[in-house]
């Protein structure tokens, strides 16, 4: 059997990845990606769910960076809003760290170099009346409210990857690269398949390396020119804990270490706090929450709050490695968010490219793919021009102020299907869930729940459609109703998708 030869091989399955294969695809590029675990089991899915240009980022004069976020907010809304929706943000005034003018500039800034359009700008709040104030400490009595935005982080991977399938590209997961040679202007991968342990191999004309935290350990199994670039792994925690506030908004706290906390509210009954900043020396599949870090964030919670939280409070936490070009700051929470795009054309006359990807943030990771593109256009002049400003992603072809309709319309086509749960569907899957539900026999007794949120149905759906197979991959990136099972549901859920993966990998009878 020939080797198939691709324009782009992609390394990494996370939202750079991805990002990457779906614009790549779209241009009529022929695409490969593999990654080595799941989809956005890594970075991806250990973010603080926003969309955001990065306030405090103007205090380390990242104007670019910010600029460009914000501009990247409101293409983002337009093109998911099931998973994309505007938050607002309360930032109250503490004494004796920045002072009130500094902050109003900085919001000055915010709303205005980024080319706001659907988001509200900012206003003063007075914390006494306004019911932002109630779970507040009396200290604070006057703050700043902003606009930003909430993503369900794993959610946009996936969606660019399935919108990437869509269009033709190859997306491998559980497929970790073994090394990448090149030769007369040709890549050759080296590919195992983790569920059979069969090797495989691919060729391609360029190849990014994608991989986040592993960028490091991996380039030493590519062919590459020797760099003095690499990556500094800074380690992002973030807990879980019972709502500690009714309302919508969400908090941006300044801590007197310099740093900032987000309070957000959480899957409808909790509250997400984080995020921390520790440099990290370990594996990065092996990064986990410290007693230090739990610590921290419920003290800087307790700053503010007047319902106080202890570790034992903590009922979900969170880790993850941002994957940060080192820049040599010594201090980790001045080091620079931008990536760094670095291009390797190797030593002799017309060899393969290669382009390594340093840091990066969600919110910018289309702009990333189009300059990614952009450096790789010399190599690849078949490649069309940039489309994805104004293009939707799966099950994002609705208005954003059109959400409150498409769950009517879900629960008129599906008289089983609770408002809440209708809620949950159309912010997971957009309009998907209208083809997804037109399967289902419209009979609750039929349709098989895991917990009081999870279905069958939707299992179903996502082991065909989005690459799960185990039931983390469902629970903790595809739906995050894991937080809401107990063991017994999780151990249904384990046993129905190894029926369903067994009766899927069973081969086809033969007619005769």
């Amino acid at each position: 059997m020939d080797t198939p030869l691709f324009d782009l091989a992609v390394v990494g399955g996370g939202i750079n990845g991805c990002g990457i294969a779906r614009d790549a695809a779209g241009r009529g590029l022929s695409v490969f990606l593999c990654e080595q675990s799941d989809l956005a089991s890594g970075t991806s899915s250990a973010s603080t769910n926003l969309i955001h240009g990065g306030l405090r980022y103007l205090e380390y004069y990242e104007f670019r960076l910010v600029r460009e976020a914000l501009k990247e907010r409101e293409v983002l809304l337009n093109a998911a809003p099931h998973i994309i929706w505007p938050l607002r943000f309360i930032l109250p005034h503490h004494r004796g760290l920045r002072p009130a003018w500094l902050i109003r500039l900085g919001l000055f800034l915010y709303d205005h170099i980024g080319g706001r359009k659907l988001l509200p700008g900012t206003s003063s709040v007075n914390l006494q009346t306004d019911v932002a104030g109630v779970p507040l400490k009396g200290d604070y009595k006057k703050g700043f409210e902003y606009s930003d935005c909430w993503v369900k982080d794993s959610r946009l991977v996936v969606l660019n990857a399935q919108d990437a399938a869509d269009r033709g590209a190859d997306i491998r997961v559980r497929t970790p690269l073994l090394s990448a040679t090149r030769e007369k202007g040709i890549w050759t991968l080296t590919l195992r398949d983790k569920k059979s342990g069969l090797q495989s191999t691919v060729q391609a004309k360029t190849l990014v390396n994608a991989s986040g935290p592993w960028l490091d350990t991996l380039l030493p199994h590519i062919s590459h020119t020797k760099t003095a670039k690499h990556i500094r792994m800074v380690k992002g925690s973030h807990i879980v804990v019972k709502k500690l506030f009714d309302h919508e908004r969400a908090y941006l706290f300044q801590n007197d270490d310099g740093r900032i906390i987000f309070a957000i509210p959480f899957e409808n009954e909790f509250t997400l706090i984080g995020t921390t900043d520790v440099d990290f020396h370990g594996e990065p599949d092996e990064v986990s929450i410290d007693a230090t870090e739990i610590g921290y964030l419920c003290d800087a919670a307790n700053e503010y709050f007047t319902t106080r939280i202890v570790p034992e409070d903590v009922v979900y936490s969170y880790s993850g490695i941002r994957p940060l070009f080192d820049d040599g700051k010594s201090d980790a929470k001045a080091a620079t968010r931008d990536y760094v795009l670095t291009l390797d054309t190797g030593e002799m006359e017309d060899e393969a490219p290669l382009l390594s990807i340093y840091g990066g943030k969600i919110t910018t990771y289309r702009k990333l793919a189009e300059s990614v593109l952009r450096k790789l256009s010399p190599f690849l002049p078949q490649m069309k021009d940039p489309w994805t400003e104004k293009a939707t992603l799966p099950g994002g072809d609705f208005s954003p102020d059109a959400f409150s309709e498409e769950v009517k319309t879900l629960m008129l086509s599906c008289p089983f299907l609770s408002k809440n749960n209708a809620t949950r569907l159309i912010r997971t899957y957009g309009t998907k869930a209208h083809e997804m539900c037109r399967l289902v026999n419209n009979d609750a007794a039929s349709v098989v729940q895991f917990g009081e949120q999870l279905y069958a149905f939707e299992v179903d759906y996502l082991i065909a459609e989005e690459w799960a197979q185990t039931a983390e991959d469902i629970l903790c990136r595809r739906t995050k109703t894991g937080i809401f099972l107990n063991s017994e549901d999780v151990g249904r859920l384990e046993e129905y998708i190894e029926q369903k993966l067994q009766k899927k990998n069973q081969p086809s009878p033969i007619n005769d």
